[in-house]
């Protein structure tokens, strides 16, 4: 095994360089310790001289002129890949403001990219507030702070952890000013911030989704504000993602009181005639639904340019070619219907519309549960728990008219003890506080909500979540000769609350550092590999139409799609008519936020400026 590479910069004294070294096993590690002074300037210390010769004599390379902001100019292209880049207590030097040592940061992170391995590390020690991150104490207002995880986004680098940083840890090392100066740097309650590569922040482009209904083939885009989550087969087989570990253990504990029969799901899009069983549903699932054109697709499942193609074919076998939508003027009985050239169908907005085709199938056996779980996708307002996408766990039991009440009951109490010892096992031991839950009754008095209430998932103050449905009142209109009960379940909530993730994309996340929490057989709190990432605020207003009217939907939805999911928050700030048109006005306040990657002021401000461009479009509003 090649030995680890450390590049420590900006050394004064090189005492820092020394004392590490001495940790460390020279023949696994090689140390390249750097200044951007000359020679002769550090000839005159001698506590400089003393730590140079101890580091040659451990093997180390010494290098001075080494200018921290331009990296690559010091080092061979064979030369670089260094898994840790140091840098301790950064200064530009005398009365420099927080603006210019800022530029310092991000000259510095933007240089390290050059020279950093793939799955290296950058350190960066600063004194307590410097950084701006909930992590100093007390934390400095961010316009005085010296912004380090923006600084850090310049140079494509997350924050993955902070720590203290404690001079004892380093026996010897001793702290000096810029340029070696006498007056020292203040470290007590100093911060040691690690820093490593982000997936890049493209921009990405919807994919292509070829499908097969019946005989023939179809094409359609990936609505924009679902890029990345079609066809990801999180539940599938070998996956170790909460969401399959959640699903698995809620089947296998149901299985211990109930009959369990799994459903195979079919694919997410409902074709135009599938699209009927959304009234069963609810009768706003056609406004919260997306939406796509379906093209007659002949390139017989050929790659497409740029590669950009998914296929479901093997998911749409469960689709009869009565779905398909026909010709109306050769659609009589007994006449094979040409399919047209373009149709719209719909992705599900709730496994709940493949209820009347599950209890209408011959093998559907009543004293069973039925389990069919699956992604879907529903438009909806930007709120800290509110998903656009997510995977759901129906379950269906069929029950004689005299025994509901009783296997109701049964049901819920299962439910509730299964829940309850999944949601208490992050806990530390002999914790008070935990997760609860409760089935609300709702005002047609045949109905639950399924209510969590979390005290260690409550940053934001969202204390009582729910997590899933109850129905006990579809038998009217499904069977008449058999009581049905329907429980719905939100499986990505129910994973955020089991293993304390604070944000629902990082579900989501393509970056493989996620997975790595994750132990088959174990279910312990989660620990994110990206800390306090930047925020950035931007205000938009405009004119409304009167004639078209405004969706604020529509406009959360266009945020989505612009922003790649990196809006988190859409705040009304205020609502303008004007004296003498009566033209209206609003204001919004977009807050963008990444929780897995690199997201720079510079595009959020892109963002911004192409959400004003297709406002104007889609909403038919004037940006003012």
């Amino acid at each position: 095994m090649a030995p680890q590479r450390l590049l420590l910069v900006g050394e004064g004294n090189f005492s820092f360089a020394a004392a590490l070294s001495k940790t460390r096993d020279p023949s696994t590690v090689r140390f390249i310790a750097t200044c951007i002074q000359s020679p002769a300037a550090g000839a005159h210390d001698p506590v400089a001289a003393e730590n140079l010769q101890r580091l040659r004599e451990r093997g180390a390379e010494v290098r001075f002129g080494v200018d921290c902001t331009q990296l690559a100019d010091a080092f061979e292209l064979h030369d670089r890949e260094f898994d840790r880049i140091y840098f301790n207590f950064p200064h530009c030097g005398r009365k420099a403001g927080v603006a210019k040592n800022r530029e310092l940061l991000a000259k510095f992170f933007q240089s390290c990219t050059e020279v950093l391995a793939e799955a290296g590390e950058v350190h960066v020690a600063l004194c307590r507030g410097q950084g701006g991150t909930p992590a100093d104490k007390p934390r400095r207002e961010w316009h005085n702070s010296w912004q380090v995880t923006a600084m850090a986004a310049l140079g494509g680098l997350i924050l993955s952890g902070v720590h203290p940083f404690s001079c004892e840890a380093v026996p010897g090392y001793k702290c000096t000013g810029y340029r070696s100066q006498d007056k020292t740097f203040h470290v007590e309650g100093a911060l040691n911030h690690i820093f490593t590569r982000s997936l890049p922040f493209e921009c990405l482009q919807p994919r292509i989704i070829r499908i097969r209904l019946g005989d023939h083939r179809f094409s359609f885009p990936e609505p924009e504000a679902l890029v990345g989550k079609l066809n990801r087969g999180l539940l599938e087989a070998p996956s170790c993602h909460p969401i399959k570990t959640i699903n698995e253990k809620l089947i296998a504990e149901l299985s211990k009181a109930f009959p369990v029969k799994r459903l195979k799901c079919p694919i997410p899009l409902l074709p135009p005639e599938g699209t009927s069983a959304l009234t069963f549903w609810k009768s706003d699932g056609f406004s919260a639904a997306f939406w796509v054109n379906l093209l007659e697709d002949h390139s017989h499942a050929e790659p497409l340019t740029d590669g950009m193609t998914e296929h479901l074919e093997d998911l749409l076998l469960s689709f009869a070619e009565r779905s398909l939508p026909r010709d109306p003027e050769r659609g009589k009985e007994g006449t094979r219907g040409r399919i047209y050239g373009q149709a719209k169908g719909c992705l599900r907005p709730s496994l709940l519309v493949h209820v009347p085709a599950a209890i209408q199938a011959p093998d559907f056996l009543p004293g069973s549960l039925h389990i069919l779980s699956g992604p879907v996708f529903r438009k909806c307002l930007l709120l800290p728990f509110r998903m656009p996408a997510f995977h759901e766990t129906l379950l269906i039991l069929g029950l004689n008219q005299t025994q509901k009440d009783g296997s109701l009951q049964s049901l819920l109490d299962h439910l509730k003890c299964i829940l309850d010892g999944l949601l208490t096992q992050t806990l530390p031991q002999g914790s008070a506080l935990g997760s609860s839950v409760e089935f609300l009754l709702q005002p047609n008095e045949e109905d639950y909500l399924i209510s969590v209430k979390s005290h260690h998932l409550a940053p934001d103050g969202a204390e009582n979540l729910i997590i899933g449905s109850v129905t006990t009142s579809a038998t009217s209109i499904i069977r008449k000769d058999q009581g049905i009960v329907l429980v719905s379940m939100n499986l990505d909530l129910l994973a955020m609350l089991v293993w304390s993730i604070f944000d629902w994309r990082m579900l989501w996340s393509f970056d493989n550092r996620f997975l790595k929490n994750f132990v088959p057989g174990k279910i312990e709190p989660f620990k994110s590999h990206s800390l306090y990432p930047p925020c950035y605020v931007h205000d938009i207003s405009f004119w409304l139409d009167e004639q078209k009217g405004f969706d604020e939907l529509e406009f959360h939805t266009v945020a989505r799609e612009v922003s790649q999911d990196t809006v988190i928050s859409i705040q009304l700030l205020s609502r303008f008519q004007h004296p003498e048109t009566e033209q209206i006005s609003l204001c919004y306040r977009l807050t963008y936020q990444t929780c897995d990657k690199a997201l720079t002021q510079q595009q959020a401000a892109s963002m911004q400026s192409q959400l004003r461009e297709k406002i104007q479009q889609r909403l038919h509003v004037t940006p003012r």
